[in-house]
């Protein structure tokens, strides 16, 4: 009995080790907010292939949607996406000729001609209503929106995937449940598409192993950080201004499970947060590796609350955002 009692004490000891090690870890890694930008980053080339300034998110919004596409390596898929993206900002600008827009394309680093791909379409529509941002080096997919977003002029900001896997005409729907949004304070609300309808459906095509790492995704989620919002991965949010400046200056994590930082900000600074269906194909081209992409997020999701409850991370914006 003594023995089975030392085993047991030392293998609390152990995991009450564990605990304080990960903590360590968590607190020491912690990076800052990396709000620094490259000189060649604070500029875009018109139709002319001249160098222009970017905006700051902190400038009144002169237009009425900017578009946030991150790419990385999407040369192949991006056309596609702007085919569909542009059609419909363009019918709806003849429409209505009191709407405007942006596309903001950002080049996350990509080793392929997606830039001179992005490039075609400021040359077929002008700088007015396509840009270019080619980042440097690559950041990750949440340092490639937040630095769209940043150097945006919308009174409405939408972030899309350059695979076009979610509808673009379904921005109607997520600008619905924004505006249906009572009340909005200080003008903040971000209005999320989501893919949870298609969960049941997607869980019969997948193996039993890729389910069990979506559901213990899930579950990370809801239990680290965000809760009443069932699908926090969809690369199509909307945000107004206001709400896209207090989370992405506070935004520490650029890769793949950003969108849960994002949300985790939004919720303590209680932003009031949409969630709406929208249609979504699955699209070939992923850049998630299956096993290990679903690891580093649950990685991430863990350090994410832990730097936040040590104090690494303080939601305090910075100063400046250039």
């Amino acid at each position: 009995m003594d023995c089975l009692c030392e085993i047991v004490g030392a293998l609390i000891a152990l995991a009450a080790l564990a605990v304080i090690v990960v903590l360590v870890v968590a607190h020491v890694t912690a990076g800052k907010v990396n709000m620094e930008r490259h000189e060649q980053e604070k500029h875009f080339l018109n139709a002319a292939g001249q160098k222009q300034s970017f905006p700051s998110l902190k400038d009144p919004s002169s237009i009425e949607l900017s578009v946030v596409v991150p790419a990385y390596n999407e040369e192949q898929r991006l056309p596609v996406m702007m085919e569909e993206a542009m059609d419909y900002l363009e019918q709806r600008q003849k429409k209505s000729p009191s709407f405007t827009y942006e596309v903001i394309v950002v080049d996350d680093g990509s080793r392929d001609k997606t830039t001179q791909v992005a490039l075609h379409y400021t040359e077929k529509y002008g700088s007015e209503k396509v840009r270019v941002l080619t980042l440097v080096k690559n950041r990750g997919k949440g340092g490639a929106v937040r630095m769209g977003t940043l150097s945006s002029r919308g009174r409405l900001i939408l972030m899309a995937d350059a695979d076009g896997a979610t509808k673009f005409c379904d921005i109607e729907k997520v600008e619905n449940a924004l505006n249906q949004i009572d009340p909005k304070p200080e003008n903040m609300a971000i209005s999320c598409g989501s893919r949870a309808h298609l969960e049941q459906e997607s869980v019969a095509q997948r193996s039993v192993f890729r389910t069990f790492l979506m559901l213990g995704f899930h579950f990370l989620v809801w239990f680290f950080c965000v809760r009443g919002v069932r699908d926090t991965q969809c690369g199509f949010k909307l945000f107004t201004r206001e709400a896209a400046l207090k989370t992405f200056s506070c935004l520490h994590v650029e890769r793949w499970a950003f969108d849960v930082e994002l949300l985790y900000i939004a919720q303590v600074f209680q932003i009031p947060i949409a969630e709406v269906a929208v249609n979504w194909t699955e699209i070939e081209g992923s850049k998630l590796v299956p096993f290990w992409s679903w690891l580093q997020m649950g990685r991430d999701l863990v350090f994410i609350r832990l730097r936040y409850v040590t104090g690494a991370w303080k939601l305090q914006p910075p100063l400046k955002t250039d």
